[in-house]
Order: C-alpha cells, then sequence, then structure tokens
C-alpha cells in the first residue's frame, strides 16, 4: 500500500512528476517538436492526421492541421489517469503525487508564510501562521466554492481552453499561483482542502475508500494515509499535521466520508457532479450534431476555439438554434447539473419509502452514492481518453474496457457493505485491542501463537469475553482507556459517548452507570477532556502530539535538563516549532505544563482543588434545615455529589502519591484537608483503598492534622444559593440526579423551577421521559406534593430501600417503570399463605404484620416502611409461607411483578449478584435463628 512508502521517496516522485508536468506546460507555449508526429505527410507516425477524414461540426467539415500533442496529452492521459488513481489506489495516492499540492507548499518550505499577530492575556506578543476557521463563510461553504470552479473551469474548457494552448497554459499556471498565494495566506493543506476544483472530484472517487486503500482506522499508526508528513534530521519521518480542517481526509477518508454523509452539501455534491459530467460530454453531441467530433480527439485541437464562441450553442436535426455557443455551454452544463441534483433526491426519497423501514438513512443515502460513483466512473470512461485508445489494437482496446468495468465492479462489491455502525465497530475494535495488549494479560492460550494485531474486529470483542484472568476491574480499565482515546481524537463527545459507545460496553458487559463513573473519573485526570469549549479532534490530537515530540526532540539534541533551560537557550527554535505546528498560546503552556512534571502536577492539583470546593458547597445545600421534609429525594443527590467528591478526593490523592516533589504534595495534602475533611476521611477509612498504606506517614499526618480541626459545614446558606446549587445539579447527565434536582428546586425557588422545566420541555427528545414527565407537573401552578409524581415517588422509595440501595441508575429507572402502588386498609389481607409469590411487595407507608407458623409454632412480627415483604418466596418462586395483613390506614405498597423482576435480574448481573449476597445473609439469618429451629 502507498501508505508505507517512505516519505524520501514520495519526496522524490513529486519532483519527478512536478518536473514532466512544468515541461507540458512549457511546451504549450513552445513546442517545435510534436507537430512533426502529426502532420499528415509523416506516413510513418500512428498520430499523423489523415487528409481524407472529415470531422462534421454543425454539417461541415472541420479544417485541421498539424498540431502540438501537449493539449491533448494533457486532457487525454493525465485527467483520466488520475480519475483511474483516486478509485483504484484512493486520495492517499493522489495526494503525495499531485504536483499542484506539491507546489502549494512552497511558501511553507521557504519559511514565507503570513504570520498574525496575537497579544495573550498577560500581553505576551507572538505570531501565528492563520488556518481556515471552521465557522467562517469559507470553512462552512468550501464546497460550494470548489464546485463552482470546477463548473467554470468545464465550461472554460468547452469555450476557450481545449484546444488552445496558449489560453490552457494560463489557466494552469493562474491556478498554480492561486495555490501558492493559499499557501502563503494559510497554513496545511488549506488548498486542497478548501480551493482546489479537483477536490470534489477526489471526494467522489477516493471516499469512503479506494478499492487498494489502507484503513486508517484499523491501523495503529501514528502517519496514516495521505497525512502530512517530513522527514527529521534522522531520517524519521513524523507528522507535520496543523489541523487545517476537521474531519480530514488525508487522515482517515472514510471517517471523513461518514462524519459527512447525513450533511446536505455532500448529497448535493455527488448528484451535481453527475449531472455535470454528463452534461460536459453530451454538449459535444449537442454542439456537433454527431458524436464524432468527441470521439475523433478534434476538440483537443480545433484551430481557432475562440471564433465559435458566437456559433450556435446547439445543433440538433441539422438546425443550429440561434443561441450563441458562449451562452449554450454554462446553460447546458447548468440544466444537467441541476437535473442531477433534482433526480438523485427523488430517488432518495423513493428509496427511503422502499427500504427506510429496513435501512437506516445513512446507509440508503450510502448506497445510492456509490452506484453514482461506479456509474459515473464507467460513464466517463466511455469518452475519456478515446482518441488515445483508439490507437490500440481491437483486442486490447476490450480488454481496457473489461479492465475498467471490473475494477469498478470489484470497487462497488467492496463499498456496498460499508456502513456507519461498522466503521464504528470497526475502529472502536481496534482501541480495545491496544487496551487489551496494555493489560499483559495471557494471549498465548487462545491465539495460538498469532499476534493480537491479527485479530479481526469480532475477533477481538469475543476474546475479551473469553480471555483468562479478564475480571471486571479489567474491563473496567480496558473500557476507561478506550473512553479515553475517542474523547481525546473527538471520535466521540462526552454527551454522544453513552450511546455510541453501547456496542462495547455490551461486549464487556458493563452497566451505564458505569460508563458514567469512568466518565467522572476521566474528567477528574484530565479536567480538559470534557470541556465542550476545547476542540477534541483526530486532527487537533495529532498535531499536539507531533508539536510535543518535536519539543522533546529538541530537549534531546541540545541536552537540555528542562523546558525552561530550552526556552531560555534556544527560544527561536521553539518559535519555530510553534509557528510550523500551528501552535495557539494556550496550547503552548498546557504542552509545556505536561513536560514540566512540577507545573504540570501543580495545574493538575489547582483545577480539582477548583472543582472539588463548589461539590462540597452544593452537599451542604443538600444538608439545610429546611429540605428535611424532602429527604427521601435528596437522598439521591446527596449520592450523586458523594461519589463525585470522593473521586475528586481520589484524584488527588494519586497525585500526592505520584509527585516526585515533597513540598508540594504536603502541600496539596494540606489544602485537601482543609476543604473536603469529610470526603477524604470516607476515602481514607475504605478498607479497598488501602491510602493508608499506599501514603507516607508524613502525608498522611498532614491529611488527618487538617481534617479533624475543621467545624461542621453551615446551616444558613439563603434559598437562593440553594437554588443556585440544584440548578448547576440539574445539568448532570444522570436523570436520577436530574430529576430529583428539578423537584428540590420547585420547592426552594418555584420560578426558576419552571424556567428549568421550560427549557426541558423545548428539548423533550434530549431528556429521560421520567424528567419531561415531571417538568410537565412543575409547570403547573401550586404546589407539587411527591405523590404527583409517581415515577419519582417510585424511584424515591426504591432508592431508600437497602435492598435496592447503590444498583444502577438504568436498573432502577426500570424498576421503577415496571413497579405499581397498591393500597390497604386496617386488617385487609395484603397476601394469604400458599398464595403463589407473583409480586416483589416492598412496604412504603403504613404498618403490615406477618403471621408464620414453624413446626406447629405460631409466630407474628411486625414490619415497618422500607422493608421487603416476601423477597425469599419470590426469589425461590415459592408459595407464601405466611399470612400478611395491613394493620394500619393507609398501607401503602409497593408491587414489582415477578417475571420483569427476574428479567431485570438476566440483564444486570451486578444487581444479580447483590441481591445473592444479601438474600445469602438474610437466609442464614432465618436458619440461625431460634424459630426456625424450633
Amino acid at each position: 500500500m502507498v501508505v508505507h512508502l517512505s516519505e524520501r521517496h514520495m519526496h522524490r516522485t513529486r519532483w519527478v512528476l512536478t518536473t514532466l508536468w512544468l515541461l507540458l506546460i512549457v511546451s504549450l507555449f513552445y513546442d517545435p517538436f510534436t507537430p512533426r508526429l502529426t502532420d499528415p505527410a509523416n506516413t510513418a507516425s500512428p498520430l499523423r492526421l489523415d487528409p481524407d477524414t472529415c470531422v462534421l461540426v454543425q454539417g461541415s467539415c472541420l479544417p485541421l492541421t498539424a498540431y502540438s500533442l501537449g493539449a491533448p496529452i494533457f486532457w487525454g492521459l493525465v485527467v483520466p489517469a488520475s480519475i483511474f488513481i483516486l478509485l483504484v489506489f484512493g486520495h492517499e495516492l493522489w495526494r503525495r503525487i499531485c504536483p499542484l499540492s506539491f507546489l502549494s507548499q512552497i511558501p511553507r518550505a521557504l519559511g514565507w508564510q503570513r504570520q498574525r499577530k496575537r497579544v495573550s492575556s498577560n500581553g505576551t506578543v507572538r505570531y501565528e501562521i492563520p488556518r481556515v476557521e471552521p465557522d467562517s463563510w469559507l470553512g462552512r461553504h468550501y464546497l460550494y466554492v470548489q464546485f463552482t470552479w470546477f463548473f467554470v473551469g468545464l465550461s472554460s474548457r468547452i469555450l476557450f481552453i481545449n484546444s488552445d494552448r496558449l489560453a490552457l497554459a494560463i489557466w494552469i499556471l493562474f491556478t498554480i499561483a492561486v495555490a501558492i498565494g493559499v499557501g502563503y495566506w494559510y497554513g496545511g493543506k488549506s488548498w486542497c482542502h478548501y480551493f482546489c476544483p479537483m477536490a470534489p472530484v477526489q471526494k467522489i472517487y477516493g471516499e469512503p475508500r479506494g478499492l487498494f486503500t489502507s484503513q486508517a482506522h484499523l491501523s495503529e499508526s501514528k502517519i496514516t494515509q495521505s497525512m502530512c508528513r517530513v522527514v527529521d534530521g534522522e531520517g524519521q519521518e513524523k507528522s507535520a499535521c496543523v489541523a487545517c480542517q476537521s474531519p480530514c481526509i488525508d487522515i482517515d477518508a472514510e471517517r471523513t466520508y461518514w462524519e459527512g454523509i447525513q450533511q446536505p452539501a455532500q448529497a448535493w455534491l455527488y448528484y451535481a457532479y453527475i449531472g455535470l459530467v454528463m452534461g460536459y460530454f453530451f454538449y459535444y453531441y449537442l454542439y456537433a450534431g454527431n458524436w464524432h467530433y468527441y470521439f475523433s480527439g478534434a476538440w483537443a485541437y480545433e484551430p481557432n476555439q475562440w471564433g465559435s464562441l458566437t456559433r450556435p450553442g446547439f445543433y440538433l436535426w441539422d438546425y443550429g438554434m440561434p443561441i450563441p455557443k458562449w451562452v449554450a455551454v454554462p446553460l447546458a452544463l447548468g440544466g444537467f447539473t441541476l437535473a442531477g441534483v433534482w433526480l438523485g433526491h427523488r430517488l432518495e426519497t423513493w428509496a427511503q419509502q422502499r427500504w427506510g423501514s429496513q435501512l437506516s438513512s445513512e446507509t440508503i443515502r450510502h448506497r445510492l452514492l456509490s452506484i453514482g460513483t461506479f456509474f459515473i466512473f464507467n460513464f466517463f470512461f466511455i469518452f475519456a481518453a478515446r482518441s488515445w485508445i483508439s490507437l490500440l489494437p481491437l483486442a486490447l482496446q476490450y480488454a481496457l474496457d473489461s479492465l475498467l468495468v471490473l475494477t469498478s465492479a470489484f470497487w462497488l462489491v467492496q463499498t456496498w457493505g460499508r456502513s456507519l455502525p461498522l466503521y464504528q465497530r470497526e475502529s472502536l475494535s481496534v482501541r480495545l485491542r491496544k487496551q487489551l495488549v496494555k493489560l499483559n494479560l495471557d494471549w498465548s492460550r487462545y491465539l495460538d501463537h498469532q499476534s493480537p494485531q491479527d485479530l479481526t474486529p469480532d475477533q477481538v470483542y469475543v476474546l475479551a469475553k473469553v480471555l483468562p484472568g479478564f475480571s471486571r476491574e479489567k474491563r473496567q480499565q480496558a473500557y476507561k482507556g478506550v473512553l479515553k482515546e475517542a474523547l481525546q481524537e473527538g471520535y466521540i463527545e462526552s454527551s454522544s459517548s453513552l450511546e455510541v459507545l453501547e456496542q462495547i460496553r455490551s461486549q464487556l458487559e458493563l452497566s451505564d452507570d458505569e460508563h458514567r463513573t469512568i466518565l467522572s473519573e476521566l474528567g477528574v485526570e484530565d479536567p480538559d477532556l470534557l470541556d465542550p469549549d476545547r476542540l477534541h479532534s483526530v486532527e487537533n490530537s495529532v498535531r499536539l502530539t507531533g508539536f510535543r515530540k518535536a519539543l522533546e526532540r529538541l530537549l534531546s539534541l541540545q541536552q537540555r535538563q528542562s523546558i525552561t533551560d530550552l526556552l531560555q537557550r534556544d527560544p527561536q527554535g521553539v518559535r519555530r516549532l510553534r509557528q510550523q505546528y500551528c501552535i495557539t498560546y494556550e496550547e503552548e503552556e498546557e504542552i509545556l505544563w505536561g513536560l514540566d512534571r512540577e507545573a504540570g502536577d501543580l495545574h493538575r492539583a489547582k483545577h480539582l482543588l477548583q472543582q472539588l470546593e463548589p461539590l462540597i458547597l452544593r452537599y451542604h445545600a443538600l444538608n439545610q434545615p429546611q429540605l428535611l421534609p424532602q429527604t427521601l429525594v435528596l437522598n439521591l443527590l446527596r449520592a450523586s455529589v458523594r461519589q463525585k467528591k470522593q473521586l475528586l478526593v481520589r484524584g488527588l490523592l494519586e497525585l500526592i502519591e505520584t509527585t516526585r516533589e515533597q513540598d508540594l504534595a504536603l502541600r496539596m495534602a494540606r489544602e485537601l484537608g482543609n476543604l473536603a475533611p469529610t470526603a477524604l476521611q470516607d476515602v481514607l477509612n475504605n478498607p479497598l483503598s488501602a491510602w493508608k498504606q499506599r501514603l507516607g506517614s508524613e502525608i498522611l499526618g498532614y491529611l488527618e492534622q487538617s481534617a479533624n480541626g475543621q467545624p461542621a459545614c453551615s446551616l444558613t446558606m439563603t434559598a437562593g444559593d440553594m437554588a443556585d446549587h440544584l440548578q448547576a445539579l440539574l445539568q448532570d447527565s444522570n436523570p436520577l440526579t436530574q430529576v430529583a434536582s428539578l423537584f428540590i428546586l420547585a420547592k426552594v425557588d418555584r420560578e426558576k423551577a419552571q424556567q428549568q422545566a421550560q427549557m426541558i420541555l423545548s428539548h423533550r427528545s434530549a431528556h429521560h421521559p421520567i424528567l419531561s414527565e415531571l417538568a410537565q407537573q412543575v409547570g403547573k401552578a401550586g404546589g407539587i406534593p411527591l405523590t404527583a409524581c409517581p415515577a419519582l415517588e417510585k424511584l424515591a422509595y426504591l432508592f431508600n430501600t437497602h435492598f435496592f440501595a447503590d444498583i444502577h441508575s438504568k436498573t432502577l429507572l426500570e424498576l421503577a417503570e415496571i413497579a405499581d402502588f397498591k393500597h390497604y386498609q386496617t386488617d385487609q389481607v395484603v397476601s394469604d399463605e400458599g398464595d403463589t409469590c407473583r409480586e416483589l411487595l416492598i412496604l412504603i407507608e403504613g404498618v403490615v404484620q406477618v403471621e408464620v407458623e414453624r413446626d406447629g409454632i405460631p409466630a407474628v412480627f411486625s414490619l415497618l416502611p422500607g422493608q421487603l415483604l416476601d423477597e425469599l418466596e419470590v426469589l425461590s418462586q415459592g408459595i407464601q409461607a405466611g399470612r400478611i395483613t395491613a394493620k394500619a390506614t393507609p398501607t401503602r405498597i409497593l408491587a414489582i411483578p415477578v417475571d420483569a423482576f427476574d428479567a431485570i435480574l438476566d440483564r444486570d448481573h451486578d444487581f444479580a449478584r447483590r441481591v445473592i449476597k444479601l438474600e445469602s445473609a438474610r437466609l442464614h439469618q432465618v436458619v440461625g435463628s431460634p424459630l426456625f429451629n424450633g
């Protein structure tokens, strides 16, 4: 594959092709040699004009004389070769050999690029090489700009350029000048991405991939496909990506394809291109009145092309329409373009109606675009290079035509089965495989001397389930690595990660709650990872990594001990690297912190402490006396905040444990102990964490000394402050936290709660149904008792029942959905002895009395709210052992159907293990009781 060819080799290839192209341009100005080959008197030349041939144009023979071969070679060989290369070898070959792309990089190579002055917040002046901003007009409409230039180019070919060597030379030189100018004005491959008229053609034939293109998403190499690269002084290739476009076709063409598949511009481009190309070739017939004019190739050496501008632009049925050619050409090409767009959208609508229930909209559009590419490739080669192919023996002509059809057919078969879910599955399998390798598991038992890199995506997922020693903790560790890498590369966003990673989470048997916990841990470890204002993308990751490695290499070459020393001794070298990679002031600071361990630890510690402080205040807000009547719902929020506090404390303890500077560790320990004494003690006293053994005695002393002297939290918080904290909690991703926050907010500040409810209802589809249901209640006038929100009430009672404490949020929501309230009066029988247990019963209000008889000895005992009435009978699928009677009015019971409960146990293995553990202890207690033993 081309991706494996060295940059040195490709650099030499670009020089050769560029030199040949420049010689071809020179021949357009001066060519005393090739006209001899086309001279009718040169009977030895296969290219000579036949003096007896008549090429009819609008009923008259075209006068022909000996001509130069520069224009016919360019139109008949160079252009068709580029189309063939794109479909077969993909953009990754074309972008690496394209002379125009090569010439556009002249300003970068010479260091003559435009620089933009920037002044940082602290007054530091720096100069950056600008890039096209994604939100700018050009960044949003570049596909239309490129297609317009392509349209103008084809129209100009027919009108001015095809056979006029001087016009062709000027057009090419003008394009080269613009490419070099763009290379000066913007960094990276901005010419290729935003201006080049061939870019739409590359997109259509090169995406999602060529027939023999490498698959970037399955590669573990940091340098993929045709991405920008340079060779350093040691002969090693390194990335030179400046993230000038995201997603970037040079890094991963298939990712670019799937990210744009639903955008109107992409479908428009495909259908418009198909219509335009058809219109271009059909126009030769519409103009001349026959096909011989085109297939003879006379249009490439027709004398006095400019003189035909005022001739009739259409000639049909021996009649020249009174529309001049200069009007007819854009009219015909524009009409075909619009017809292509119209027909493409009509086909999409029909296909959606026909297969919309079976296939996703992405798949339907993908297959239509694939068929369109297959069609237009073969249609193009019906016409392209025919004047040259006709010189070959007939057998070779048939062989070449067969090769083109077979090649495109193989491409279509390969492309047809691709889909967005398949691409995502393959991408995640590579990330999972990398994480599995890091765990140092025993591969030999299952791979039979194979390398993990040889596994297919499906084999990786299967192996993840059967690997020995792949415990739940290691599955979480592997998933965490996959999630972190996907977030860093912009493959997913934190808001969509739950949905996108559902498949891999299912394979690893991890719950949604575990995902949220891991996501929170990542936010603690890397504060910028979940920041929506930070640019996370593959391209940006490649750019920053390239700058970091270049700095590390500079440190090594100059034998500097620290980055501070390097900045003092060689500021110009750092400045050159900064400009080369288009590094902003903020990005440079972050990378320098990463290279300076002490500064990086200090920065991270400050950020963690800044996150911890508002959480502590929110926890104080949830413990205010005026909220005590809402304790059932408050417990949901307290558990969520407590978990996040502990995550941040663990992150700080890990930082204290690993930092090399003892003074810094002691300072962090003192600040942590002063800020979060309660959460700190909870973490330190957890026997599973062993922090007291991991931390040194001096550090531990600082932590405990600071924690012991802290006063209790303030109980005089204002209603306004409480409302602000509840609004912050409402932004949490967990629907349990959201719904509980909104309910409590309605008790504290009705007006703010109604404002939040309106926002939720305006984006109903983005929220869990339980939150939308509560938002509707909040929008009504009057107070909201918990009983008016049955879904939340059921959640609250379930959460506060010991049997269901600490289970996954998704499971709790499922239980609340299937549970029902039942109401009883005093002395009403809830369940009688011998009844089949069809429901799990939870007492939530009132009193019940249980009457049982064991070995002839009657026993009566009462149960209070929060207790289960028949868990042993339900789990054993047996019958009721005694009579259960209500002894208060009202008595309310939450009933969960046994069949639905069993289905949830089958899905949630963690919950099943918890139930078994609880009931084993309960059974042991019952068996050991005097009543049971008689």
